[in-house]
């Protein structure tokens, strides 16, 4: 954070050479926290996932949400309401591109709530800036977006944190020290709760072009490739098409799923080698053995998810046994020694508080985040890798190390895509 807004106050009585009053907020009594202590934090494009996230920031006094950017006037004129409403001021400010947010120099981080397309450029361009960021997931497009992420944020030193907010929900945390701390003995395989892939919605009819004031269809399409404007797509109807969202569907839940197994089996810091396909299944194995498995159903313990488990299912095996959860908050294992002194409380596995939490303690201590850039680059590489077998329906031999396929040109292909000129990193 700037020396110049931290030592402002202070800075500013002695030049004044006269007694100061201070009000006690500045100086971090009675409940506030001073503000050379605040993180100040800017958002760029903040839709209804986004108002969820940005109200988890309102909660923690040592932040100050200041700023807000959105491609629609409506969606920055909701959050600027809603932030000086919760601050009781008129300190929010909105802006229509999200490089007049990065040019603050007053604001040290940035959450980044926008559509798949844009999760990268846009957390790219704040890391140049020498914002921190944190991104909502799918975080990438593609397996070469996911290193180009990495490599950015390691470059400039900057805290990252992706969305997957479940590594800091306690009954996913529960479930994968169990792995991690040998309660089920060696691991064989991981099970990623997913929803069914398919190759993209046909494109909507196109409609008139809207006002820029109101929608400014090219920043709102932004890397992405030009297609007809349909309003369909800026009320959330963009997921699903292959020019907008990430994946093939794996993506949505996968980036959730796949990385809580990555991090249960010990594998944050690789990907699968070899990928197979039997109908919605997808089957990785890992270079010592170990197996994912991200599917839609057939989970064992309280059932598929409809009935129990909720939505992002993961399940975990052992030679000595298992144990599931999901987003309901429930835990269920194939003993009861597991469970030790206390289970965890049930918690939504969508809420972003602890991992919001996490992430300012970040910015603060300069410490590595639940899920930094490095952990959500392989995490995300395993997915669009069991995205693209599923997509080829072949069998795929992939190379954690140059994050390519052996020998199929047609899978590398898949590796990467073109983006618009004009919204280039």
């Amino acid at each position: 954070m700037s020396t110049n807004r931290r030592t402002f106050i202070a800075g500013a009585a002695a030049f004044a050479g006269m007694p100061t009053i201070v009000p006690s907020s500045a100086l971090g009594k009675d409940g506030h926290v001073a503000p050379s202590n605040r993180i100040v934090v800017g958002g760029i494009g903040l839709g209804p996932r986004g108002r969820k996230v940005v109200d988890a920031f309102y909660g923690e006094k040592d932040c100050q949400f200041v700023a807000i950017c959105d491609a629609q006037a409506e969606r920055a004129e909701i959050i600027r309401r809603m932030t000086n409403r919760t601050y009781k001021n008129e300190d929010c400010k909105t802006y229509r591109e999200m490089e007049d947010i990065l040019a603050r120099e007053d604001i040290d981080a940035v959450l980044i709530a926008t559509g798949d397309r844009w999760h990268t450029p846009a957390s790219v361009k704040a890391v140049r800036a020498g914002k921190d960021v944190y991104c909502e997931k799918p975080c990438t497009m593609t397996i070469d977006e996911s290193r180009e992420l990495d490599e950015e944020v390691r470059k400039h030193k900057r805290i990252f944190q992706a969305g997957t907010q479940r590594r800091n929900v306690d009954n996913f945390a529960f479930a994968s020290r169990l792995a991690q701390q040998g309660k089920l003995g060696k691991i064989t395989s991981v099970h990623a709760g997913s929803i069914e892939p398919f190759m993209g919605h046909d494109p909507l009819p196109g409609e008139p072009l809207p006002d820029p004031e109101v929608i400014d269809w090219d920043r709102w399409l932004g890397p992405s490739l030009d297609m007809p404007y349909n309003k369909k797509y800026c009320q959330g109807r963009w997921r699903g098409h292959n020019n907008l969202s990430s994946g093939w569907k794996v993506l949505e839940w996968g980036s959730h799923t796949i990385d809580i197994c990555q991090w249960a089996a010990g594998k944050d810091d690789t990907s699968p080698v070899e990928f197979e396909v039997d109908g919605s299944t997808i089957y990785g194995k890992y270079a010592d053995g170990t197996r994912l498995v991200v599917r839609i159903a057939g989970f064992k313990g309280e059932g598929d998810w409809q009935k129990g488990l909720s939505s992002c299912p993961v399940r975990l095996e052992g030679e000595d046994g298992w144990v599931e959860t999901g987003d309901s908050g429930l835990v269920v294992s194939s003993s009861e020694s597991h469970w030790g002194n206390k289970a965890p409380e049930p918690m939504s596995g969508i809420v972003p508080t602890k991992h919001v939490r996490n992430f300012l303690d970040c910015v603060k201590s300069r410490e590595a985040p639940a899920c930094n850039s490095v952990i959500a680059r392989n995490g995300h590489v395993t997915a669009h890798a069991a995205s693209i077998a599923w997509r080829l329906g072949r069998k795929l031999t992939f190379d954690p190390k140059t994050e390519r396929f052996v020998g199929d040109d047609e899978a590398n292909a898949l590796c990467k895509r073109e983006r618009r000129k004009a919204y280039d990193i």
